[in-house]
């Protein structure tokens, strides 16, 4: 397994406030699997969807999704962007400062926006 998908998993166990018990009996109900290190590709797939169906992950059904937010999360490591300037350019471009108030079609555009910053590089 990947150390970067291992990182996701790991931050969404955190955020979803799970004991270890419960997030080991997770990966063996969804992936057959007691431990993260285990996972396939396809394991690990099956896993992030079961998180995303969580209700944790959307706020409302016109909030940005659990995938947006870890993609965006990605492009943003990629650009080595610190947090401060992340959130001046959504204060500058998107007028918030947090992720998490995007809408779902504004964290499309934000996404649109951060590949292409990439891609200019």
């Amino acid at each position: 397994m990947d150390h970067k998908k291992l990182a996701v998993i790991h931050i969404v166990k955190k955020e979803l406030g799970i004991s270890d018990a419960e997030y080991r009996d997770t990966l063996e109900k969804v992936a057959g699997v007691r431990s993260a290190r285990d996972l396939d590709d396809a394991g690990f797939q099956r896993l992030m969807r079961y998180f995303a169906r969580s209700g944790h992950y959307r706020a409302s059904r016109e909030g940005i999704t659990f995938r947006q937010r870890m993609y965006i999360k990605h492009l943003v490591e990629d650009l080595a962007w610190d947090p401060n300037h992340y959130a001046n350019f959504l204060k500058k471009y998107y007028k918030t400062g947090e992720t998490e108030t995007l809408s779902k079609t504004e964290a499309s555009k934000v996404i649109e926006s951060l590949k292409h910053i990439l891609a200019g590089r």
